[in-house]
C-alpha cells in the first residue's frame, strides 16, 4: 500500500533530520570553542551581586523589622 511507504520514508526521514540535530548541538557544544561562555556560566551562581550586605540569610523586605 502506498501509505506504508510514506509512513517509512517519513521515519527515515525523521531519523536523519534528528541525527543531524544532535550532530549540530555537539558542534555548537564542543568545536566552537565555548569553554569561555560555559566556565562564566558555571560561576554565575557564585558571584558577587555587590549590594554590600553580608546578611548569610536573606530576609524579604516585608519581615524587616522597622525601628
Amino acid at each position: 500500500m502506498a501509505i506504508a511507504y510514506i509512513f517509512t520514508d517519513a521515519s527515515s526521514v525523521m531519523t536523519v533530520v534528528s541525527l543531524a540535530t544532535f550532530v549540530g548541538i555537539l558542534w555548537w557544544t564542543f568545536g566552537l570553542k565555548r569553554s569561555a561562555d560555559f566556565d562564566t556560566a558555571a560561576n554565575l551562581p557564585f558571584a558577587d551581586d555587590g549590594d554590600g550586605d553580608d546578611d548569610r540569610i536573606a530576609v524579604p523586605n516585608s519581615e524587616k523589622k522597622h525601628g
